[in-house]
């Protein structure tokens, strides 16, 4: 089930608008251009509840059968990109590091990552990541 925005602003953090930001990457109408690119829309439709465009991002070798967004209440509050290694148009492979705040059950939580993506065919997909 897909959360409303409350506002236009878009979930990452960009500044930007939803529909100018990662609003056209969830509708399928423009793929990320970058790892980071993604790393934001995957986020941004975590805190939406998009289980199809998270689904559709992952690299088939690590993508889980499925997911149940649903059945974990937690709140997305806020993104920071602490660092990008490779990801650029080109390259065949990248790293984000980023923090995600979130809340859950009243209490603050925050979930810090190094996530690899791949680009094949033009098109970025999420890896996998080392939590820490």
């Amino acid at each position: 089930m897909k959360k409303r925005v409350k506002s236009a602003d878009c979930p990452c953090g960009s500044g930007l608008l939803l529909s100018a930001c990662c609003g056209p990457r969830l509708a399928g109408e423009r793929p990320a251009e970058t790892a980071e690119a993604l790393m934001r829309s995957r986020y941004t439709a975590y805190a939406l509840g998009d289980e199809a465009y998270l689904l559709a991002t992952w690299h088939p070798s690590t993508r889980p059968d499925g997911l149940d967004l649903a059945a974990d209440p937690v709140k997305w509050v806020g993104l920071s990109v602490e660092s990008c290694t490779g990801g650029q148009a080109g390259d065949a492979e990248g790293r984000v590091c980023f923090v995600a705040r979130y809340k859950a059950g009243g209490r603050a939580g925050r979930l810090a990552e190094d996530s690899r993506f791949l680009s094949e065919d033009g098109r970025w997909y999420y890896v996998d990541g080392e939590v820490g």
